[in-house]
């Protein structure tokens, strides 16, 4: 990534915004520049002006539907002919005429409002009628009190009824359920006027009696009610087709002109876009960003064809002060896109950093496949990636590949549908050794946190951290101590001694790490002693406890086989019938059940042990400035 500071004069700024637009490799920098006397801020009518036009496009689009424009298609580069400059004159004519249609379009906006709020009313007195549709009675009689009796209508809780009905009885009034729905209980209560009224209020609200209030305009019986609203659902309809019929006929004119807007408003954007990095000093106006290494060559030469007037362009490599602010360029490969979308769920690389992709694609679809290896199982995984692919977008991919990393583990185990006599296997199932595929899986863990140290490491010393890249968390002297725990561990397993070299190597490295940690730490002395013996603990007590983690591995396909022994047990005991439907649901229940949970169990040895220990996630996407084709401007 290289940092590139523009310099060109005003007039050309408009095209300078809309070349950089079309290379599509310009991240603006939004930093000031150092030289005092370009302060100054040039572009900001021509700002105001488009976001007033675009905010009064935006709200005709929402009445008047607005063709597809074929330039707008991101599929097609646009013709050179279709891409130019925008005028502040241009556009400040464009904002006038849309402020005309949108002032004609707003009475029509206001109808339909009208309109939605009569469709409201219609459907809160449907909803309000609904709970009283089991009354068969004109409802003003319910909506006020006599000078004799009191009317209570409302829901109380089903579990309540029983007990409000005998307190309501004591209060000398009577309890009537005219309709129960789900939990609730719709009920009229009739009684005296007089001085119960108090006690019969303290026990509603003990009940849990909510009241249901009669809306003015339900004033007769129900269902002559209902007939009147459905009545006036249809004369509603009617209206507002007949409203979307008036907004066409008058729109028909002028559509090709609000196309021809939205394209216009597409090309002014760039320069909208660029406005909090441009900085201009008379009639010189200063841009600054970030552009990948490869394309500056491509990009000096896209402004020598389009100014017409000299400017001035000059790279440089980031400094290490910027290296935070320095973007990172997602990755391009299809086959790794969605295996980038779950690292982008924990991070985005700083600039430098080793981009993690590419190794969590291949740890991944191994341990994937080795803890759920079926040829069977992982062709549906497959299958239902390639059917749903519409639906899963660009992650289709990571169910097609994980599909295919089961089946190839599958062929290694010789397992179809947890069948294992049907298929050679060219290897054997893990449930034949299971103390092979443990050794095998703590293997593979070394192996992966020794890979992770030296990934911290090098990072490290790309911002030439070189104490972090010695002493620090997974630095060189973490490695060293544990290489040796493992050396000194493998000898313990053949029934050897720990080992001298061994041993002097974790005495050594934990000495270096206690002594580090006792140098960079300021406290009293009986709180650094156990700070540094803590912190020495730790690290012996997380590198074991961090090896053994990948047991797992090996536990989840013996698992797999457990599973598929118990299915086939079970089916065992089945008719023909029988077995056939119990293999069929337990593979079912063995796709859905184990398999998320070993894709959980995957996930978190790549978050926890993996990233934890070499990918800080603290960076920012590359966003270069490009032309915002295949919808309205946003």
């Amino acid at each position: 990534m290289k940092h590139v500071r523009l310099l060109v004069l005003t007039e050309d700024l408009p095209q300078a915004s809309l070349t950089l637009a079309q290379t599509e490799c310009f991240h603006p920098d939004t930093r000031p520049p150092l030289e005092p006397a370009l302060t100054g801020l040039p572009g900001r009518t021509y700002r105001d002006t488009y976001y007033q036009a675009r905010s009064r496009l935006d709200k005709i689009a929402k009445l008047i539907a607005i063709p597809e424009d074929p330039m707008l298609d991101p599929k097609l580069d646009p013709k050179p002919d279709q891409v130019r400059v925008v005028e502040p004159a241009e556009l400040a004519q464009l904002n006038d005429w849309l402020g005309q249609i949108w002032q004609k379009a707003s009475g029509y906006e206001e109808d339909l409002r009208r309109l939605d709020d009569q469709e409201r009313l219609i459907r809160e007195q449907e909803a309000a009628l609904a709970n009283f549709q089991h009354l068969q009675i004109d409802l003003r009689m319910l909506r006020n009190k006599t000078r004799f009796l009191d009317f209570y209508v409302g829901i109380v809780p089903r579990e309540n009824l029983r007990q409000l009905e005998g307190a309501v009885g004591l209060a000398d009034h009577l309890l009537h359920v005219y309709m129960q729905r789900g939990e609730q209980s719709h009920v009229v209560i009739i009684g005296p006027t007089g001085t119960t009224e108090a006690q019969l209020s303290a026990v509603l609200n003990a009940a849990g009696f909510q009241p249901l209030p009669i809306p003015e305009g339900l004033d007769d019986d129900p269902q002559q009610l209902r007939q009147d609203l459905e009545a006036q659902h249809l004369t509603n309809r009617i209206r507002r087709q007949s409203e979307y019929e008036r907004i066409a006929e008058w729109s028909t004119p002028f559509l090709e002109r609000l196309v021809a807007a939205r394209r216009t408003l597409m090309l002014a954007e760039p320069l909208v876009a660029l406005d909090p990095s441009v900085r201009s000093s008379g009639h010189l106006v200063h841009l600054a960003g970030w552009v990948p290494a490869r394309a500056v060559d491509d990009l000096t030469a896209r402004l020598s064809q389009s100014l017409a007037l000299p400017f001035d362009l000059r790279v440089r490599d980031p400094l290490p002060a910027e290296r935070k602010l320095v973007p990172t360029v997602a990755t391009k490969n299809r086959l790794l896109e969605p295996f980038a979308m779950l690292v982008q769920q924990y991070g985005i690389p700083e600039y430098g950093e080793v981009d993690p992709t590419p190794l969590f694609a291949v740890t991944f679809l191994l341990m994937f496949g080795s803890m759920f290896g079926d040829v069977g199982q992982g062709a549906v995984i497959a299958g239902l990636a390639w059917w749903l692919r519409a639906r899963l977008g660009r992650f289709w991919l990571f169910g097609l590949m994980a599909g295919l990393a089961s089946m190839g583990f599958g062929f290694v185990y010789g397992s179809i549908f947890g069948y294992e006599e049907v298929l050679p296997a060219l290897w054997m199932s893990p449930i034949h050794d299971p103390i092979l595929m443990l050794k095998i899986a703590l293997g593979y863990g070394v192996v992966f946190l020794t890979s992770a140290c030296l990934i911290a490491i090098y990072n490290r010393l790309v911002i030439k951290n070189w104490w972090g890249a010695l002493f620090g968390h997974h630095g060189v002297v973490n490695l060293i101590f544990y290489l040796a725990l493992v050396w000194g561990g493998l000898h313990l397993g053949r029934g050897e001694p720990f080992g001298t070299v061994p041993v002097l190597l974790v005495g050594t490295a934990l000495a270096a790490l206690a002594w580090y940690a006792w140098r960079h730490l300021e406290a009293p002395l009986g709180e650094k002693i156990l700070v540094v013996f803590i912190e020495t603990l730790e690290t012996v007590i997380g590198y074991i406890s961090n090896t053994l983690s990948f047991l797992r591995i090996a536990a989840f396909s013996l698992n797999h086989v457990a599973l598929s022994i118990a299915v086939f047990t079970l089916a065992g005991m089945m008719g023909a019938f029988g077995h056939v439907i119990t293999v069929i649901l337990g593979n079912v229940f063995i796709l859905v059940l184990e398999g998320g949970i070993v894709m959980i169990q995957v996930m978190r040895l790549q978050y926890y042990e993996g990233f934890s220990r070499y990918f800080g996630g603290e960076g920012h996407a590359f966003t270069p400035l490009k032309l915002r084709r295949g919808s309205a401007p946003s």
